[in-house]
């Protein structure tokens, strides 16, 4: 049984690494530009309000909208609790979380692949990119085909891949902003509070993708809590010593996309009916996050033995 948590809670703290990989370094940029003292304030409260806050809340919540004759209350006490009455509700609601949940990551997956710029690992990626405009319309097709089974399946499966498409193009279109924004919170002249606070704002944006492609590994909130928290503390560690080292692995990224759209796919499938055993959704993030270091890695040596001119 603790291997089997030990399995969990590191493919979850792995999974949030990746996943986080943009958001440390734009925190990174961002922190150069903010004098020593806020940026002490943004790593030690805001990894509070990261672990605490957003991931200690956010799973707790998903449970409860996919279990909403439940209150807030009895959802905490009965999850913690752990007892006969979450399972049998979990076990009901575990089609809705997981079918939302997946489509929401497929959709990230094929949004990356199709629109936007990346470091092509693969000659296909690039392929794939030039015909960016297929996009909408692979979205439109996963999108009637998740809906089409569920209503064969459960009317109410249909709702949750409705509103896994809606989360995606909600928070796809808040990311898409804060790109814009960006530029902007590197200025000098702006005040330290408000970049500690668009930090802050954009890590929740992030932490959804983590917390959800979470429910893949396990529907032990505990665990959820535990594995992303210990990612949340990495991701700020990383922000601070390793962004430099992050930046040099040009195809991390592409990993942690490849985890996710994988991810999101398993979690369709479980959603209608099929069964995959506790440890393929961690080994899926040890594999995937190993091939694409050990490309980076060779990439980054290639590039030391023929610099370019």
């Amino acid at each position: 049984m603790f291997i089997n948590f030990l399995v969990i809670i590191v493919g979850l703290c792995l999974f949030e690494i990746i996943s986080s990989v943009d958001n440390a370094v734009v925190n990174a940029h961002i922190l150069k530009t903010m004098p020593d003292k806020y940026r002490k304030i943004f790593l030690f409260w805001g990894l509070l309000f990261a672990v605490f806050v957003v991931r200690g809340v956010l799973p707790f919540a998903i449970v409860w909208i996919a279990n909403p004759a439940l209150t807030m209350g009895q959802v905490l006490t009965a999850t913690i609790s752990g007892g006969p009455t979450i399972r049998e509700y979990l076990d009901k609601s575990k089609p809705l979380l997981l079918l939302g949940g997946g489509i929401y990551l497929f959709l990230i997956f094929l949004s990356w692949l199709f629109l936007e710029e990346k470091k092509y690992a693969f000659f296909a990626e690039g392929f794939i990119h030039r015909q960016g405009a297929w996009f909408y319309a692979f979205a439109s097709l996963v999108t009637v085909a998740a809906v089409y089974f569920s209503l064969r399946q459960d009317p109410i499966l249909a709702l949750a891949a409705t509103i896994g498409v809606a989360a995606f193009f909600i928070t796809d279109g808040f990311k898409k902003n804060n790109e814009a924004a960006e530029k902007k919170m590197l200025s000098p002249a702006l005040s330290a509070w408000s970049k500690i606070i668009y930090l802050e704002i954009l890590d929740a944006s992030f932490s959804i993708d983590g917390v959800i492609g979470a429910f893949a590994f396990t529907l032990s909130v505990p665990l959820i809590i535990i594995g992303n928290g210990l990612g949340a503390f990495v991701v700020r560690e990383l922000t601070v010593r390793g962004v430099d080292v992050i930046n040099s692995l040009i195809y991390l990224k592409n990993g942690a996309m490849y985890s996710i759209g994988l991810l999101g796919a398993l979690m369709m499938a479980e959603a209608f009916g099929h069964e995959y055993p506790f440890w393929l959704a961690s080994l899926n993030v040890f594999v995937l996050l190993g091939i694409f270091l050990f490309l980076s890695i060779r990439a980054k040596n290639n590039l030391k033995l023929n610099p370019v001119k």
